[in-house]
Parts: C-alpha cells; sequence; structure tokens
C-alpha cells in the first residue's frame, strides 16, 4: 500500500493570497498522481495546508472513486481549541474521510511528531507546502528526504509536469 499512497505536509498558516494557487497546485499534482497509480492519501487533519489538501482530495474523489482520504490524527482533542468554523471544517473532513486514525489517545509533547513519522513511514509520495527551513514542517520534509520520499513542494516555482 505505501508504494501508491501520498501524505501531505505544510504550514498551518497561509497567506489568503496563496490559497488560490496552492489549491490550483494541488488539483493538478492530484490529477498526475492519480492517473499515475496512487490511491491512498493521508493527511495529518491540522489548519492550513492539512485541511487545504484534505479538501482537494474529498474533491477529487468526486470523480475519482478509487482514491481514498486517509487522517492521521495526532490525539482525539486536537481540534478542542480551534475556533468553531475551523472545528466544522474539520468535523466534516473526518465524517468525509474513508478511515480515521489516531497515533496516540492523549495530547503529549512529541505527539504531533509521532503522527507526522506514521504519514512519512506509509507513503511513497510527500507533497508539501514547505518555505521555511525550520518547524514541523521542514522536519517532516527532512525526514521525508531521508526516507527516500519523492518529495513535491508546492511553495516552489513549480509545475505539475515539473515532477
Amino acid at each position: 500500500m505505501r508504494k501508491k499512497t501520498v501524505c501531505f505536509t505544510g504550514h498551518r498558516d497561509i497567506a489568503p493570497m496563496d490559497c488560490l494557487t496552492i489549491k490550483h497546485k494541488l488539483k493538478n499534482t492530484l490529477i498526475k498522481l492519480i492517473h499515475e497509480g496512487y490511491s491512498c492519501f493521508i493527511s495529518g487533519g491540522a489548519l492550513g495546508f492539512d485541511t487545504l489538501a484534505a479538501q482537494a482530495v474529498l474533491e477529487m474523489r468526486k470523480k475519482y472513486k478509487q482514491i481514498k482520504l486517509i487522517l492521521v490524527l495526532p490525539c482525539i482533542s486536537q481540534a478542542d481549541k480551534w475556533n468553531e468554523q475551523d472545528k466544522r471544517i474539520y468535523e466534516h473532513i473526518k465524517c468525509s474521510a474513508n478511515k480515521v486514525i489516531y497515533t496516540s489517545e492523549n495530547y503529549f509533547r512529541g505527539c504531533m511528531h509521532k503522527r507526522n513519522r506514521y504519514l512519512v513511514d506509509n507513503s511513497s509520495v510527500c507533497i508539501c507546502y514547505c518555505k521555511k527551513e525550520t518547524g514541523g514542517t521542514a522536519y517532516t520534509v527532512d525526514y521525508a528526504q531521508n526516507n527516500k520520499l519523492k518529495i513535491i513542494n508546492l511553495a516552489t516555482n513549480y509545475s505539475a509536469s515539473d515532477y
């Protein structure tokens, strides 16, 4: 399964002016990967890029019935402190996902890293939105590179035909 699985990682804070560009790049990248036989897409369910990616997969699933969205969440309480609108979106994505996996029942200091490693360890491609060299996204992209995943960074001057 890992061979045809794609994970997502990216920043939580995305400038509103970048959202349309990211959505467009996501859609084109997903179409290309689906045509290459990728059928399982796993997201960490965080705010920002994870949410955009999960929504894009759900949208693509309307046309490509064979694809699946798996949410890999760090803990049950991940969204407890989010605002109501973000919680509604999160719950919709959870209800629409093909499967939800929790890497920990309760929050602990390393639960986000545990979730991120799970994403990478179960994928062969990592689609990311990484603009910084530090932080959780950079850590996950480095971990993916060290584990020989194909990296597609939507934050760069990239087009779906480039990879």
